[in-house]
């Protein structure tokens, strides 16, 4: 039987980053891909670059110290602080993730994308 790679990372002390999709908006099915990322920069800016569908969740775990923290609302704050500095609306792949951990997603009125409003979310 082949051996599949592992996921947990080799050697000293290592901060590994979990991103959790969401593969279905009917159910409650999750998906984790692209399990290892190497820093938060590089979390930032997949996820402003569209590299997840519908992230939930984003999970630090060190592997040495035995910890795990959920970052979510750290990364969605980063992510909704270089939309407004840039004064461009937080793109909608990511709007629902931002707005769920930090509770909100200031917007100009015409940035705003048909079925991205609270009322829209909260019916799927």
């Amino acid at each position: 039987m082949p051996r599949t790679g592992s996921k947990v990372p080799y050697g000293a002390d290592q901060t590994v980053y979990l991103v959790v999709d969401r593969v279905s908006r009917q159910g409650a099915v999750y998906c984790e891909i692209e399990i290892e990322r190497t820093d938060i920069e590089t979390i930032v800016t997949d996820l402003l670059a569209g590299q997840f569908n519908d992230p939930v969740r984003v999970t630090a775990f060190n592997t040495l110290e035995h910890w795990s923290h959920d970052i979510s609302r750290d990364i969605a704050t980063e992510i909704q602080t270089r939309c407004d500095i840039e004064g461009t609306a937080v793109p909608g792949h990511v709007e629902d993730f931002v707005h769920d951990h930090t509770g909100s997603v200031p917007q100009h009125p015409s940035f705003r994308r048909p079925g991205h409003s609270p009322a829209s979310r909260a019916a799927r």
